[in-house]
């Protein structure tokens, strides 16, 4: 009997760690990833290599400077896509945590995540000689990720009024 209740333990322990993994191992991979998105890897210089060969092949006949507003724009929004997957992210997996602190806070603690990564990636950047720290950078990725979270807080309120008025929309 104490075999037996050793060994559903071991499994409850197991099935707890694999969904924690599942949970928020793809956060923590991201949260790397952006780490790493910080290097000079990823400076203007370093993407310029990319883009500007897909710009030309796309539009022969841009402009140095239309070349350079529309890298210095995909730059931009490549910051507001990064961190709208980090919000993503964060909210996939705090809402499915064990904890029913955490599920009641997904909001702030997705936006609290979303600042502290954002600043940290701006600070580490600072030290990169290719890079540079930007406010408006931090800025730009609050927003990306801020938006994602309105629209799922959004999305969850109108799904509690569906659910209250018997699927009926409440006016």
């Amino acid at each position: 009997m104490t075999n037996r209740r050793f060994r559903r333990d071991a499994q409850e322990r197991e099935t707890s760690a694999l969904h924690r993994t599942r949970r928020y191992g793809p956060l923590l991979l991201w949260i790397g990833f952006i780490a790493f998105a910080s290097t000079g890897e990823f400076s203007a210089v370093n993407s310029a290599r990319f883009v500007r060969p897909v710009l030309l092949w796309l539009f022969p006949g841009i402009s140095e400077g239309q070349l350079g507003g529309i890298h210095f724009l995909t730059r931009k929004v490549s910051h507001l896509v990064e961190y709208a997957i980090l919000a993503f992210l964060a909210r996939r997996a705090f809402i499915t945590s064990s904890h029913a602190g955490i599920q009641r806070r997904w909001f702030q603690l997705g936006l609290l995540l979303v600042v502290l990564c954002s600043l940290l990636d701006e600070f580490q950047q600072s030290f990169a000689p290719s890079r540079s720290a930007s406010i408006v950078d931090s800025i730009v990725d609050v927003i990306g990720g801020l938006t994602v979270l309105l629209i799922f807080r959004a999305y969850d309120k109108r799904a509690r009024e569906r659910g209250e008025n018997g699927g009926l929309r409440a006016r």
